[in-house]
């Protein structure tokens, strides 16, 4: 299946081998940048050092058989579908022992690795989710608009608008009265044009819920359809890019997914900011691993801030599932605790399942500095 939604991630999250480990696999399949040879042999090294590994570990039998089972798994569905596959990444996940495999096609390309562990490693999936905002695209004239759909790199048209209004006509008339009235009658008829596109809009929203409003127009019409805008509709105006009506969707798309692209760094480094600024004045923030699990175990977390790729090895509780960076016995229930492949990973789990926001920054940025982990909180203790 395609990836497209926050609550996929949150499904596969909730799954459990119990006493099996589950097997995550992501490859980079971007034929944009690597030939059908690269990626093949990309994926025969990570295979082949897998294999190494799953018979390098101090498991059970049992567990050894269904980990080379999901690898031979991943190897079968890798060999029958490459050759026409389209998507830039691949993400497989797989517990043999308790029947369980789900195939994701991934709009990104994500690094590639295997790993084992209690639960899928769903981290990546969020960080690519991360990227995208549910986009329209509204381009408008003086007769027609057009809306365009964008999440996730791709574009489609939801509506397209004409209205009849008069072209511009110039008249004589005593003292150039009849000019300007019919500049006036062309006016109206315009205005309603734009009350009427801006309606649209506002029930598109309603509709799809879309995050960001860009718009291709005019400079001479921009101002006056802003201002017809729902309240809403404004907060969600990002900005404008080149494109007229009669462009085709992928010029429109390519000018969208720039604009993306400037906005979303854009809010990565403000949402940077704004921790180390909390942080400072001491006020509902938190930074470093130990220090963020604590606050995520208790719920005070309102937004985790983690820098993309990052990971740390760490402890969990088998009981209450509590997260921590190196305790040997849990302090609230005293049991031992086990150990995680990348507590990072289960931090973006944790704070899903507490419905927490995650937010992924890309490297380099200042939150190195502060452990490459943070959180916003909800109140303190």
């Amino acid at each position: 299946m395609k990836l497209s939604s926050q609550e996929q991630v949150e499904s596969l999250a909730g799954f459990k081998g119990d006493d099996y480990l589950t097997t995550s696999f992501y490859l980079d399949t971007d034929k944009g940048r690597w030939t059908k040879k690269e990626i093949n042999l990309s994926f025969k090294n990570l295979l082949s050092e897998n294999r190494t590994r799953v018979d390098q570990k101090d498991i059970s039998r049992g567990k050894k058989e269904s980990l080379h089972k999901d690898l031979e798994k991943i190897s079968r569905f890798f060999t029958r579908n490459i050759g026409s596959y389209k998507f830039p990444g691949l993400a497989i996940f797989s517990c043999t022992k308790q029947n369980f495999l789900e195939v994701f096609n991934l709009p990104d390309s994500p690094q590639s690795v295997i790993v084992f562990d209690h639960d899928p490693y769903v981290r990546p999936l969020s960080a690519i989710l991360d990227e995208y905002h549910p986009i329209i695209t509204l381009l408008i004239g003086r007769k027609e608009a057009k809306w365009y759909e964008i999440f996730m790199g791709e574009i489609s048209v939801l509506e397209n608008l004409i209205t009849d209004v008069p072209s511009k006509v110039k008249e004589g008339g005593w003292e150039g009265y009849e000019s300007k009235r019919i500049e006036r009658h062309i006016a109206a008829h315009l205005r309603e044009h734009f009350k009427k596109a801006a309606q649209m809009t506002f029930n598109f929203f309603k509709k799809n819920h879309f995050d960001w409003l860009f718009l291709g127009c005019k400079d001479e019409h921009c101002a006056e359809f802003e201002s017809l805008l729902h309240p809403y509709l404004k907060s969600r105006l990002k900005g404008r890019i080149k494109a007229e009506l009669n462009d085709s969707p992928n010029k429109v798309l390519k000018g969208s997914l720039q604009l993306e692209k400037k906005l979303k760094k854009e809010e990565e480094d403000e949402t940077v900011k704004s921790l180390i600024s909390e942080l400072e004045k001491g006020g509902l923030a938190v930074s470093g691993v130990r220090d963020t699990l604590k606050k995520l175990n208790r719920g005070e977390v309102q937004t985790l801030v983690v820098t993309r790729h990052s990971a740390k090895a760490g402890k969990i509780c088998p009981k209450c599932n509590f997260i921590f960076l190196d305790e040997l016995r849990c302090p609230s229930c005293q049991v031992k605790t086990e150990n995680v492949v990348d507590v990072i990973d289960e931090a973006v789990e944790v704070a899903m399942e507490k419905n927490s926001r995650v937010k992924h920054i890309a490297p380099p940025s200042k939150l190195r500095r502060y452990g490459n982990i943070g959180a916003f909180l909800r109140y303190k203790v």
